[in-house]
């Protein structure tokens, strides 16, 4: 690494749904040029805003809040059509019940608490009372009619006979919509593709290869899934075949129209424009 050239700091989402981006990611090939965060979602999409990483997958409602500091990556997203298994709403009454209920949130992700509010409002017409609490299903249960679970908590609290209705925000939406839904995004500071141009292409680069060996061959992952967190072979091939890493036009169609209702419910301010990296691209600095 040039000594005038600073370290490229990575942060990598704490949940199995992102680990094709990263599985094969060449790390060593980088030495002391880059580092990586591990964290949920809801810390990387603060160390992302406040500069303490440079490049991370994100919630996708994250890059609405700060669309004026970042752009994405292209190719790169966790999305899915119709089922995605891992965002998961459990309640005692169908969701058209829901109006004077009480729902426990979890404080892992915003992208999914705000497509759950944009569901039950704009498609059900129905306000019920939101509580945060951490997330295990058990816990939200006691205090709240239904919970929401996102990630490998989803997937675990899915495997037990817990006597709840279950749907799965994806199925929701794409009934809806007709769209898929992008829960994570890649993005990446403007202020690193300014300073670090040629280092960011290759980080690119790796996450592309990484994608590729990964979804060839799922049989390293599936194993190392089940390890971790339990299940069936055939549960994690079906799991990670079922979701989606890329972001082309139908992935961003489906975002659009979910930051456009974020917008018309007052989660977000301002319309979001999909912002692009390509390695021919110069971020003009604006004072």
């Amino acid at each position: 690494m040039n000594k005038n050239q600073r370290e490229i700091r990575i942060g990598r989402i704490d949940f199995t749904n992102v680990w094709p981006l990263f599985y094969y990611f060449p790390v060593t090939s980088f030495g002391s040029e880059l580092k990586i965060l591990q964290q949920v979602p809801t810390g990387l999409n603060k160390a992302l805003a406040q500069g303490e990483i440079d490049v991370s997958a994100i919630s996708s409602f994250a890059y609405g809040e700060h669309f004026d500091d970042y752009m994405l990556l292209p190719d790169m997203s966790v999305s899915a059509f119709g089922e995605v298994k891992s965002i998961l709403l459990f309640h005692r009454v169908p969701l058209e019940q829901l109006s004077d209920a009480t729902i426990a949130l979890p404080t892992t992700s915003a992208t999914s608490i705000n497509l759950l509010k944009i569901i039950l409002t704009k498609f059900y017409g129905i306000q019920p009372s939101y509580v945060d609490s951490p997330p295990h299903l058990e816990t939200m249960m006691k205090s709240a009619d239904a919970g929401l679970l996102i990630g490998d908590h989803a997937i675990r609290a899915s495997w037990e006979e817990q006597g709840y209705l279950v749907t799965d925000l994806a199925t929701e939406w794409t009934k809806w919509t007709g769209l898929g839904m992008s829960f994570a995004v890649c993005a990446i500071r403007k202020q690193t593709v300014r300073e670090l141009p040629d280092l960011v292409k290759r980080v690119f680069d790796g996450f592309m290869e990484s994608k590729r060996k990964s979804l060839a061959d799922l049989t390293s992952l599936v194993q190392d899934a089940q390890k971790l967190l339990g299940g069936t072979p055939t549960y994690w091939e079906g799991y990670f075949k079922n979701l989606c890493y890329d972001f082309g036009p139908s992935q961003q169609d489906g975002l659009k129209l979910y930051y456009q209702y974020a917008k018309e419910l007052g989660f977000l301010k301002r319309d979001v424009p999909l912002q692009i990296w390509n390695d021919k691209i110069t971020v003009q600095v604006t004072e």
